[in-house]
């Protein structure tokens, strides 16, 4: 048996899988807080005569959590988390976690997301301030104040990507296991009146698209060939029967 073609068409399948990723992290260069991903793989050996044959096999997804940049806005509904903390946020999916901290307060008092999501405390209650209370004072604990009263806090949790996630609108996460509230504010904090931007690195993307978009072509033209030479040999061998 031919063990080319299945494994060639592992290699593209895995290729086609780091393109999908990278692709993305590029479109995703400008959004506020998003968390770049790669593709991680591993070999399956494949039991066969007269010699064990290699198959790439997909590993799964793999989040780079390391912080981008602050830029400063001056919006005290603003912030930037320090360290590896997410915000909590409730969607139609449940609780999702994210680092954008584009804020903005309703007229009823609720802080909410850009996109309209509550903001949620350590406890998973929606924030609230009073509308007519002036800016917030936001502490690097993540506690509330207005005019010195203490309304509330920002929940701050740490996530555990490596057990498995799916994106919520791009800068979010929803995490298949439950993420810890943090306490400890030495390395994790708020910053008020900053954004973060995204961590991906446009100029290192665009050189691994191109690397991978040429190994994909290479495959490709490789099978192809290999095809022809079959072709070409059932050919040669059906001009000789004949």
């Amino acid at each position: 048996m031919d063990m080319n073609a299945p494994v060639g068409l592992s290699g593209q399948l895995a290729l086609a899988r780091r393109l999908e990723t990278i692709a993305n992290n590029v479109a995703n260069a400008g959004t506020v807080g998003y968390k770049s991903e790669a593709v991680t793989f591993a070999t399956v050996v494949s039991k066969t005569q007269p010699f064990n044959t290699s198959f790439v096999f997909d590993g799964g997804p793999h989040v780079d959590v390391s912080g981008g940049g602050f830029k400063k806005t001056g919006n005290p509904l603003d912030v930037a988390v320090r360290g590896n903390g997410f915000l909590a946020i409730g969607t139609p999916l449940g609780t999702a976690y994210t680092r954008d901290g584009r804020l903005q307060m309703l007229p009823t008092g609720d802080i909410v997301t850009l996109e309209g999501h509550p903001v949620l405390d350590a406890g998973g209650a929606p924030l609230t301030v009073d509308p007519d209370g002036g800016p917030p004072d936001i502490s690097n604990d993540g506690v509330v104040r207005q005019n010195g009263r203490t309304l509330g806090s920002l929940g701050l949790f740490d996530l555990d990507l490596g057990k498995g996630y799916s994106r919520y609108e791009n800068s979010a996460f929803v995490p298949s296991s439950t993420p810890a509230p943090i306490d400890d504010f030495t390395r994790d904090g708020i910053v008020q009146g900053f954004t973060e931007d995204s961590n991906v690195n446009p100029v290192l993307e665009m050189t691994r698209l191109i690397a991978v978009q040429r190994a994909f072509e290479a495959m490709s033209a490789s099978l192809e060939q290999r095809d022809q030479a079959f072709r070409d040999t059932i050919q040669s061998l059906g001009a000789r029967s004949g």
